[in-house]
């Protein structure tokens, strides 16, 4: 993988994450790292799907390919967000 393969999956999880993000109501209490490596993954992942079901690869802009990686961004926001979010919840024990 090239500098420039890193930096456009960089760009691209950070818009797909933050796509994500703004697609679900109330505040998420993720931070920007974060964002961007569910962005990331859910990028990789979305194009995986595309090209599984066939319109990974059409013309112009793939408008199913970014529906289907910005789905999977919330998912993995909205679960990341509730996973962290059960971790603050729990009391702390003491010894």
């Amino acid at each position: 993988m090239h500098i420039s393969g890193l930096v456009s999956a960089l760009v691209i999880g950070a818009a797909v994450g933050l796509l994500g993000r703004l697609a679900l109501p109330g505040r998420q209490h993720i931070g920007v790292l974060w964002t961007l490596v569910v962005g990331m993954a859910a990028a990789l992942l979305g194009t995986l799907l595309a090209s599984v079901l066939g319109v990974g690869d059409t013309r112009g802009v793939d408008w199913s390919e970014w529906l289907i990686q910005i789905v999977l961004a919330c998912l993995g926001v909205a679960a990341l967000d509730r996973a962290l979010a059960g971790t603050e919840r729990r009391p702390r024990r003491h010894m």
